[in-house]
């Protein structure tokens, strides 16, 4: 006997098998139509709860954090992140962007730096990919807060530290050292050193080398 063939839902045609086929008639017989409903898949959750709750907490401390953000926060704590759409689909099934537009937000006044080298704040972008190869690059930058001058800027194909010491290594022989630096909790800013200190060595050692 042919297996019947009907069309589906996207016009392909389906063919059913007996054992299919068998199988429903004796769920039929032995519940009635609910037999028929499929079970609901049992996915078991891949992300540790500690880890969720940490990115919740975060989120929660600054609602301006991006999952891209926080994701870098908990990679550089614990040396490994769930993925971007890992963290917006908890975020979306907690409904948590909606729980904190409805808070009212703390407003802070606009900071300035009273005089230029006061300080200084540094960052890295995520730049084009380019090449044959279409490697990714990233821009790291030094601005001065009060001037708002670019200190030292030097793109690169990696963001790490060495990268990071050729933009500031230059920005501190030419327009000297800084009063304080700042920058965010993420690599390669901070990392582990071998004295325990939580500054990253290529922030450090470019400052202290300058005296």
């Amino acid at each position: 006997m042919k297996p019947p063939t009907h069309q589906g839902p996207f016009g392909a045609p389906v063919t059913m098998s007996r054992h299919t086929i068998d199988r429903w008639v004796r769920n039929y017989r032995a519940g009635g139509f609910e037999a028929l409903v499929p079970t609901p898949a049992r996915v078991t959750a891949r992300t540790p709860a500690e880890v969720l709750e940490v990115a919740v907490a975060l989120k929660k401390e600054n609602p301006d954090r991006t999952a891209a953000q926080i994701a870098r926060i908990i990679r550089t704590q614990s040396g490994w992140a769930p993925s971007e759409r890992t963290l917006h689909r908890h975020f979306d099934r907690l409904e948590l962007d909606r729980e904190l537009q409805a808070k009212p937000r703390e407003v802070f006044g606009r900071f300035e730096a009273e005089r230029c080298n006061e300080l200084w704040v540094g960052d890295v972008l995520h730049g084009p990919r380019i090449g044959t190869a279409q490697k990714k690059t990233f821009l790291f930058a030094f601005l001065d807060d009060r001037s708002r001058a670019v200190m030292g800027a030097r793109f690169g194909f990696s963001e790490d530290t060495v990268r990071l010491a050729a933009a500031l290594r230059p920005a501190l022989a030419s327009r000297g050292v800084p009063e304080s630096l700042y920058v965010d909790y993420a690599e390669p800013w901070v990392m582990p050193t071998p004295d325990g200190n939580r500054w990253s060595a290529a922030v450090r050692a470019p400052i202290e080398s300058a005296y």
